[in-house]
């Protein structure tokens, strides 16, 4: 069942860092809005039949990148839902405008130690290996941040996921 008082006429995009909960709170915030889902890394990896971690590693992140930036695109032409992109996606400059223009794109921001605590146990972040989790995470924020700083709806990921939904439909709903 579709939230009461949003207009949703465009998809709804997030962007964040990995460990913002993006896929979590994509999916639940799809779910409330009534509309479908999809994950950008999920949809690479469904349609290349390789895990992202398996294509850095055959490919490198060169090729990952592109094929990212071709699923983008395909997502942001369908009709309205809800899209969780990888961290890096935003980044590109291509993708970023395509979202900007054809979506509302909502940063999901969470400091470095919370996403640190949040990762801790998953080893299949290809940008993430090595001894130095929290430093390299550190310098994927300094780098994206400023890419991310251009969604125009910027929310907490901090608090449980439930609360995070609530405050972009909030968010939403302000923007009717």
């Amino acid at each position: 069942m579709a939230e009461a008082g949003i207009c949703l006429t465009r998809s709804v995009v997030l962007v964040g860092l990995m460990g913002a909960g993006k896929t979590t709170v994509g999916a639940r915030l799809a779910e409330r809005l009534g509309v479908p889902f999809a994950d950008s890394d999920s949809e690479v990896e469904r349609t290349e039949g390789l895990s992202i971690a398996a294509i850095f590693e055959q490919r490198g992140e060169r090729a990952f990148r592109t094929l990212e930036r071709e699923t983008v695109a395909r997502l942001m032409g369908l009709a309205p839902q809800v899209v969780a992109v990888g961290g890096g996606a935003f980044a590109d400059a291509d993708s970023r405008r395509t979202m900007l223009e054809r979506c509302t794109v909502v940063w999901l921001d969470a400091d470095v130690a919370t996403l640190a605590r949040r990762l801790a146990g998953d080893g299949d972040r290809p940008l993430l290996r090595g001894p130095e989790r929290k430093a390299a995470l550190a310098r994927l924020a300094a780098q994206r941040e400023p890419f991310y700083a251009e969604a125009p709806v910027r929310i907490d990921a901090k608090p449980p996921v439930e609360q995070v939904v609530e405050r972009i439909l909030e968010a939403l709903a302000a923007r009717c």
